[in-house]
């Protein structure tokens, strides 16, 4: 399965980055690094971000989380340039996050069990490739436990007779704002689209 598109049909996208938030609503953190000393990051993709974001924006631990774009190859897209499949790019979450706190193995936890990361370029009815699930690392740690999460689940997976995992696992290359209205999206529209579901498959990692 192609995720990519090629560079001639790709929008060209734009040298500066496109406006968007400075503050958390929910948190008051700084949507921008530098983040706190000792927190790490990592970029994720589980369909629409509005759920994704307040999922973990949740969590104990996670410092400051925002919505916006990887995996494609127009640099600083908008929303509407993503939503045409042309970019490349999968809609995505950046969670800032204290290891002291929340380890990687939940968030990877969290990750598995609340979307379904069998359904390629799309998820639910949300149907393109910017709703692909992805997981993008900024460490070689992060990558390698990705990796062997992905394995463990895909075990799981097919113990519950469900099908394979097309989640794209790779380090990030670029993380791109969505636009302000999209940070903390359900913050500000408690009762806007959530399209989170999970397979009901257990995790477990460690």
């Amino acid at each position: 399965m192609s995720f990519f598109t090629s560079r001639q049909t790709a929008p060209e996208g734009r040298s500066t980055p496109i406006e968007t938030s400075e503050v958390h609503t929910v948190t008051g953190a700084s949507l921008h690094p530098p983040f706190p000393a000792g927190c790490e990051e990592i970029v994720l993709g589980m369909g629409c971000f509005w759920g994704v974001e307040r999922l973990f924006w949740r969590q104990p631990g996670v410092v400051v989380t925002a919505a916006g774009y990887a995996g494609g190859t127009t640099p600083n897209p908008t929303y509407q340039e993503t939503c045409t499949g042309l970019t490349g790019h999968t809609e995505v979450v950046r969670v800032v996050y204290d290891p002291s706190v929340i380890g990687l193995e939940k968030l990877l936890q969290i990750f598995w069990e609340e979307h379904d990361p069998t359904q390629g370029n799309r998820q639910g009815n949300d149907i393109g490739s910017q709703y692909r699930s992805a997981i993008f690392t900024t460490t070689e740690q992060q990558l390698a436990r990705a990796q062997q999460s992905a394995a463990a689940f895909q075990q799981a997976l097919e113990a519950a007779g469900k099908g394979r995992i097309t989640t794209e696992i790779k380090p990030l290359d670029t993380f791109y704002y969505a636009e302000a209205y999209h940070q903390q999206y359900l913050d500000k529209n408690p009762g806007g689209y959530c399209g989170l579901k999970g397979t009901g498959v257990t995790c477990a990692i460690g």
